[in-house]
């Protein structure tokens, strides 16, 4: 039986990048995380230990940071597309490269009601994505959205589901709805008004959370993507990954007192995770 390499690529991750733009009336500033993967031809590398044709990924890293030199970046989906388009220009055995940049995100300070020139404050966990995976004879980009922590207090219901020998949630009508959206989605073409979109996208998702009365993550996950997809023809597709971050209601009893839905425990394991893809047909 023959032993045969089959499909491989490497690259460098967590190339981590802080962009300073000085403008005479204000700084602008992105913080951004850069993760590089191709394939190509590298069946020698392998095989025989023949580097001819690999590209050091400290290479890769300096690449980051030379294209980033002198030209501001506005979106991570464009970024992720100069960079991958630089290394199938530059480099003709790689047949693939795929670019994944997470911006984290941040806001000005304000100092008497107004925005600092060049003073910024973490937004916390949520990070914008862009990806940018190119081939030889085509070129696909995704937006996304990580990190986005949420929680309503009432609006959220989960009662009907099946329920067996070991079933011991009991179903209610009114509970706390907490989760932590990820979110992908594909741009029907790749030179999309990216900041524009992710801005919308997420205005969505954020109002469709606190105004919908969920009878499930599922119905939520779904209702969001419809719209989505129904006021936006640059998506082509959007997928939802929605870990359950329980809140669960304290049993006072013992301690002679009344929980009247107020007193809750957050706790992180385990977790329900919902995920779903919604797409045109």
């Amino acid at each position: 039986m023959a032993v045969v390499l089959g499909q491989n690529n490497y690259g460098k991750s967590r190339v981590r990048l802080v962009q300073v733009t000085r403008h005479k009336d204000r700084h602008d500033m992105k913080e951004l995380d850069v993760a590089i993967q191709v394939q190509g031809d590298f069946t020698a590398a392998h095989t025989k230990g023949d580097n001819a044709k690999v590209l050091p990924t400290d290479t890769m890293k300096n690449t980051v940071y030379a294209l980033a030199q002198g030209d501001p970046v506005v979106d991570p989906e464009a970024f992720a597309l100069k960079l991958s388009a630089h290394f199938l220009d530059t480099q003709a055995h790689i047949s693939e490269a795929r670019v994944e940049v997470r911006e984290h995100l941040w806001k000005r300070i304000a100092v008497n009601g107004k925005p600092h020139r060049h003073s910024f404050l973490s937004t916390g966990d949520e990070r914008r994505v862009g990806i940018a995976t190119r081939s030889r004879a085509s070129v696909a980009v995704e937006g996304g959205i990580d990190g986005l922590l949420v929680l309503k207090t009432t609006g959220s219901a989960f009662a009907g589901y099946i329920k067996d020998r070991y079933t011991t949630l009991p179903e209610t009508d009114d509970r706390i709805f907490s989760t932590v959206v990820a979110s992908r989605w594909r741009y029907a073409i790749p030179d999309s008004d990216f900041g524009v979109l992710w801005r919308e996208i997420r205005r969505i998702t954020l109002e469709t959370f606190a105004e919908h009365n969920s009878q499930s993550v599922q119905q939520t996950v779904y209702l969001t993507g419809k719209l989505v997809l129904d006021t936006f023809d640059a998506i082509s597709e959007i997928r939802f990954s929605l870990p359950n971050k329980h809140c669960l209601l304290v049993n006072l009893a013992p301690l002679g007192l009344e929980n009247h839905n107020e007193i809750f425990v957050p706790t992180d394991e385990p977790y329900g995770l919902i995920e779903a893809t919604i797409k045109r047909t």
